[in-house]
């Protein structure tokens, strides 16, 4: 299990040690818990909170009713506030901020932590918990919530005296930030919460188990630079970390400067202009051929906040039967040597290391390497164009549902998705040329993300327009959100790429079991355009090739200020391509259903 945080980091309060204490002065106010909770989150700037209000959590309510620096948005399920936070977050390089009850609102908001936790995105969770007397005793509404979240947060406290409440918000959101960013639980007792005591935040923070390193070895960068230098086959492969980092702009400038080619994971994407031809595209399971090949034959890898994980490398043996050298670049050392073993290794923050990697290139002179032979293989295979599919004037084509998204709104609109065939598509056909801009659940592919994300990305960035691009079995596990959408007049475009199946599921039912259909077909779908309606918004039903860019446009010029559920009735049988199978390895790709 990876953790970012040391064993020895304070687990439950702070100390003199730890960190600076808040000592008040005769001016300070005195506050209760609850008063001190929603001061704090001040003092951190935050202007959004998505929550659920509980039993344990009412003075903390009650303070939020008081004030009117931040605003809470009331969500209609626990784990679509988290989920909503997060994507506050991934596209705003803020912190997001999510309440939730003791008991259920905890255990419901579990799902959207363990998804901020694997794509490292910094949040502030704050949990209610039954009084300190009752801890223990099985109370209403009581679970043990640090020990329930504890494999799946950067790091936790339990909060037990009111006097340590203020600190403890501020190492949260510290941590949650600094270094491989991440989620941090709070759980404040409900006795805390009315508690009273002296406030004072806590400017100066010292954790001494707990120092990121930020800078790279230059002893190592030179390494790199002396490989990346002497590269006949080079390959830049970037992840999320660069778009965490902010690190997009020292990326470009490296990619430009050396002319290497450039590739990217599914969460990397944005974090180089798609529309460079640098770039090579996605690589992985549904990466393009020229990506996933280069990927293999290279000489030279420089991994940038990547982590080598199992649907970007297939299968390891596979890997490692091509000679490479490797340079990995990542902020957590944990994530270096993990799956594949580098021969370079740099820890630090992602920007730091590129910008000192730039600045030694610089130095050199230039480049010694040539490249041209290389971009001549990688221009055969780009030539395949394996992205190319079968167009009708019959039945409506998912790619083209996504493709002519992208052409309407020329790249430039936040797009969230959920979790299936569509998520690939949009990976595939959506061509991002800026950073935070593509929001979606990598690590733990967790369906029922796209209509909060969406909610999250429009509260961080007003008058953003914002397309959902989901299918009908992930939509349905959110749907409820359609509420807190017309209540804060929040306006997504939801494009429903609707194949009456669970579509990746049916897809590695064809592929691996022999095309037995167990459990994924969808044959009680709601009416999504009446549903819609029901909840005030504008729905729209599509089936026709014709209608389809008609559809789009309306809905993003006509209905430009409403909520629009765009029902597109999709080809059931298409399936995602290329595709690398369990088990296989990278260029041990199928490209089409001929291979079945």
């Amino acid at each position: 299990m990876r953790s970012v945080v040391p064993e020895s980091a304070p687990a439950v309060s702070s100390s003199p040690a730890t960190a600076a204490a808040a000592v008040p002065s005769p001016e300070t106010d005195v506050l209760t818990g609850a008063e001190i909770l929603v001061r704090c989150l001040r003092e951190e700037g935050v202007r959004h909170v998505f929550g659920y209000p509980g039993g344990a959590v009412l003075y903390i309510y009650d303070a939020i009713f008081k004030q009117d620096y931040f605003q809470h948005i009331l969500v209609r399920h626990e784990q679509a506030a988290v989920h909503a936070a997060d994507a506050y977050s991934r596209s705003s390089r803020k912190v997001g901020v999510a309440i939730v009850t003791s008991g259920p609102g905890a255990t419901n908001a579990v799902t959207g932590i363990a998804t901020a936790y694997m794509d490292s995105i910094p949040l502030v969770i704050i949990s209610g918990q039954v009084p300190t007397h009752a801890i223990g005793q099985d109370a209403f509404q009581e679970c043990d919530t640090v020990g329930i979240t504890r494999p799946c947060v950067k790091h936790n406290f339990l909060v037990k005296n009111v006097a340590d409440l203020a600190p403890t918000i501020r190492k949260a959101f510290h941590i949650a930030q600094s270094g491989r960013p991440g989620p941090v639980l709070v759980d404040i007792p409900k006795d805390i919460t009315i508690a009273r005591h002296a406030f004072s935040y806590p400017r100066d923070l010292h954790l001494r188990s707990y120092n990121p390193v930020i800078k790279g070895h230059m002893g190592q960068i030179k390494k790199a630079v002396q490989l990346l230098l002497t590269a006949e086959r080079p390959l830049i492969y970037t992840g999320g970390g660069v778009i965490l980092s902010n690190a997009t702009e020292e990326l470009g400038r490296l990619v430009d400067r050396l002319g290497f080619p450039c590739t990217s994971t599914l969460m990397g994407l944005g974090g180089y202009p798609a529309s460079d031809k640098k770039f090579l595209g996605m690589l992985g399971m549904h990466g393009t051929i020229e990506a996933n090949f280069a990927m293999q034959h290279c000489d030279v890898l420089l991994a940038v906040g990547a982590r080598f994980d199992d649907r970007v490398i297939g299968s390891p043996g596979h890997f490692a039967q091509n000679p490479r050298k490797i340079i990995h670049i990542d902020i957590d050392p944990s994530s270096i040597s993990k799956r594949v073993k580098v021969d370079v290794p740099i820890v630090g923050d992602v920007r730091e290391v590129l910008a000192e990697i730039l600045a030694q290139v610089d130095a050199s002179g230039g480049r010694a390497g040539a490249v041209d032979a290389w971009w001549e293989q990688l221009g055969t295979w780009r030539s395949q164009d394996c992205l190319r599919y079968e167009r009708s004037e019959t039945v409506v084509k998912p790619q083209h549902v996504v493709e002519s998204l992208w052409n309407l709104t020329g790249g430039d609109i936040f797009v969230t998705s959920d979790v299936g065939q569509h998520q690939m598509w949009a990976a595939q056909y959506y061509r991002f040329d800026k950073p935070r801009r593509w929001i979606n659940s990598g690590g733990l592919g967790t369906m029922g993300v796209g209509l909060p994300y969406a909610m999250g990305v429009q509260m961080a960035n007003p008058g953003a327009q914002v397309a959902v691009i989901t299918g009908e079995g992930s939509i349905q596990m959110n749907i409820q959100e359609l509420s807190t959408c017309k209540q804060y007049r929040l306006t997504p475009k939801i494009i429903n790429l609707n194949n009456r199946y669970l579509g990746m599921v049916r897809q590695w039912q064809q592929i691996e079991y022999g095309s037995r259909y167990s459990e994924s077909y969808m044959d009680a779908l709601p009416d999504f355009v009446r549903l819609a309606e029901a909840y005030g918004h504008v729905g729209m039903r599509i089936d026709k090739p014709a209608d389809v860019e008609p559809a789009l446009r309306e809905a993003f010029t006509t209905y430009r200020d409403r909520l629009v559920f765009l029902d597109f009735i999709t080809d059931s049988s298409e399936n995602v391509w290329p595709m690398v199978r369990a088990g296989k390895g990278l260029t041990e790709m199928m490209l089409g259903a001929e291979e079945l």
